[in-house]
């Protein structure tokens, strides 16, 4: 089992940075990119989804983690918080039962046997999904795509505000990474630069030696708002999200045979997503945006 990794470094690793700075050619299908801000609408406003009864669940009890900031992590209280933290509760509010709700948070790598072991519910913690994954396990739909970016620096020579003015231009990207087959597959007339890490490739946008990056936006969005890239650098175009490279996007796992409760998941995410609750946490978590 592995999380949705969008460079090579895993989620892991943005914790420090992202607690310290809050104190996704696109390929939706017809290759339609998402507006810059607001967080793509992934649940058809015209399909309406069969709710089942719940009247008859004891419990619905969420496994996450401490360790995928600003999806779930341990706020300076204590006190598990996060995008997925929210989204849950939100879920639970909309099924209407919020008291038999609970949210447990275990180690990244017991969650899979915690959900065949009966130990919960429901795993709300970033988990890639997988050919392996659907065959042992049911997933909601998806509620978010993590999308990829561009980010020049801002005493480059680039014409326009859009990625044709990088053509011909070396754009640094992560070595070995969805990212880069991405780069070369969509945008054949950038001159990849590849290179071993995150942290090399963003101190060479910093001191210039290339002129922009291609990476997750995620990353992207709080590294240029932060104190470590010293203002040097902005947000290049749109947001591009890819299936083929990056994966389905942000799921809710659940046991193989429990399909009345990805049922009610997919009732309630589009529901939140139609009266814009889904948008509200999203924006709470994500205030520099992702799109």
């Amino acid at each position: 089992m592995i999380r949705i990794l969008v460079s090579s470094l895993h989620f892991r690793g943005l914790r420090a940075l992202v607690v310290t700075a809050c104190a996704f050619l696109a390929c939706f299908s017809g290759e339609r990119p998402s507006l810059a801000g607001d967080l793509p609408v992934l649940f058809d406003a015209r399909e309406r989804l069969s709710r089942p009864d719940l009247s008859g669940l004891l419990r619905l009890r969420f496994l996450t983690t401490t360790d995928f900031p600003p999806f779930n992590f341990t706020d300076q209280t204590g006190r598990l918080s996060g995008f997925h933290i929210d989204l849950a509760r939100a879920i639970c509010a909309e099924l209407g039962i919020e008291a038999k709700c609970q949210i447990q948070a275990l180690p990244f790598a017991d969650l899979e046997k915690a959900l065949e072991a009966d130990q919960g519910d429901a795993v709300l913690a970033g988990i890639a999904v997988s050919e392996d994954l659907r065959r042992r396990f049911a997933f909601s739909r998806p509620f978010m795509m993590l999308p990829a970016r561009f980010a020049r620096s801002r005493q480059a020579e680039i014409k326009g505000d859009n990625v044709q003015g990088l053509d011909g231009r070396r754009v640094g990207v992560v070595s070995g990474t969805a990212h880069e087959a991405m780069l070369k597959a969509y945008f054949p007339a950038i001159e990849t630069a590849g290179f071993e890490d995150r942290n090399k490739m963003l101190e060479a946008l910093k001191a210039k030696t290339i002129e922009a990056v291609f990476a997750d936006s995620l990353q992207l969005s709080f590294w240029v708002s932060g104190e470590a890239s010293a203002a040097c650098c902005s947000l290049l175009g749109d947001a591009y999200v890819s299936e083929r490279f990056l994966g389905e996007g942000l799921t809710i796992m659940a046991r193989h045979d429990d399909t009345t409760l990805v049922a009610a998941f997919d009732s309630a995410l589009a529901a939140l997503s139609r009266n814009g609750r889904l948008q509200e946490i999203y924006l709470r978590y994500f205030p520099y945006g992702l799109y």
